[in-house]
């Protein structure tokens, strides 16, 4: 990179050089706090450098609305997807999740839910070309030990499950190296988490991805019967603060959900988007609902409810990854299995 071009102070242009700094990608990896210790400067010219780079990189990606319309930058095409590493799932959500907005992936215990968000952290860090986002993922868990040895079996499986990628492709990813690991069993802790150190990965560049597992125990021991009005509080800031982080870094937002018995239900949050799902239906109600921009429910099919002609062709147990609700998806679903190199769609 030509620091001379730009229009900086000659000192902070000496100072970059002496740093060895060779690129923008370098100085927005780097906090302010970091930067002005690596150069030796003030914070004023931190904040000059910062200012002048941020806008040569807007007026670099300025877009047309004819570019857009044609759709021939794929990188920053809004149109883009996370791929959940299999052409049946990818299929069924029309390329994979947003990466703009709140997913969320309700169902039973066992249904799948651990093993495709894990196989989404590891989709994130393909490149832009086979659907990843050539990035990180940071992992919430608010109950459970994060499964790192499921993980591990996944890493070694991938020549497998991404028989689409090349090898050599494969080799050169350092999956576990980029794969963050938080836990977060109380909401002040969750808080915390998602405003601050969450906040500084997506800022350096980190991660591209964010997965809750699981949203709804953070506030089963909370919040009581008569506690219903903070309850619907705590999940609309939740709420705008990761709809917050997801705009502003276009990262996806997934979030595992619980469910409880449909019976239990009141109407309206049935009729909300809660729709029951073989006698359950997610968890936290109407005001989570609308915080949502796309709900899917895994499900584990017991022996009599598994199709003959699915189960004939594919020995063990069937799920069913299903579209509750989507603005850009028809409700639909597939069917699914988990094997040891990862989740397999159906078709």
């Amino acid at each position: 990179m030509d620091w001379d071009q730009f229009d900086l102070n000659p000192k902070v242009i000496a100072a970059l050089k002496k740093a060895d700094i060779k690129s923008i990608k370098e100085i927005l990896n780097l906090s302010g706090a970091d930067l002005q210790r690596l150069m030796k400067l003030s914070s004023a010219d931190i904040q000059c450098l910062l200012k002048t780079v941020s806008y040569t990189l807007r007026r670099n990606s300025m877009l047309t609305a004819l570019q857009l319309y044609q759709d021939k930058d794929h990188v920053t095409s809004q149109q883009q997807k996370l791929s959940l590493g299999c052409s049946v799932l990818d299929a069924l959500l029309k390329g994979g999740i947003p990466l703009v907005g709140i997913t969320e992936l309700a169902g039973e215990s066992s249904a799948g839910k651990t093993q495709i968000s894990l196989q989404l952290c590891l989709c994130v860090q393909y490149p832009y070309k086979y659907g990843g986002l050539e990035s990180g993922a940071v992992y919430i868990c608010t109950e459970d030990v994060f499964p790192s040895k499921r993980l591990q079996q996944l890493i070694n499986q991938q020549h497998k499950l991404r028989a689409d990628v090349p090898a050599e492709i494969i080799q050169k990813i350092k999956f576990g190296n980029s794969i963050f690991v938080e836990h977060a069993a109380d909401l002040d802790t969750f808080h915390n988490c998602i405003t601050k150190r969450i906040s500084l990965l997506l800022t350096r560049g980190m991660v591209r991805l964010v997965v809750i597992d699981s949203i709804a125990a953070l506030f089963r021991c909370e919040f009581g019967a008569s506690d219903s009005v903070m309850k619907a509080r705590y999940l609309q800031t939740f709420g705008a603060q990761l709809h917050s982080l997801s705009t502003r870094f276009r990262t996806p937002i997934m979030c595992v959900n619980q469910v409880t018995d449909a019976v239990s239900e009141s109407g309206a949050a049935r009729s909300s988007g809660g729709a029951a799902d073989g006698g359950v239906s997610p968890a936290l109600g109407i005001t989570w609902a609308n915080q949502l921009l796309v709900r899917l429910m895994a499900s584990r099919l017991s022996q009599p409810q598994q199709p003959t002609a699915v189960v004939s062709h594919h020995p063990g147990t069937v799920r069913t990854l299903r579209v509750v609700f989507a603005p850009h998806l028809p409700p639909s679903l597939c069917y699914y299995t988990v094997k040891l190199e990862g989740v397999k769609g159906i078709k």
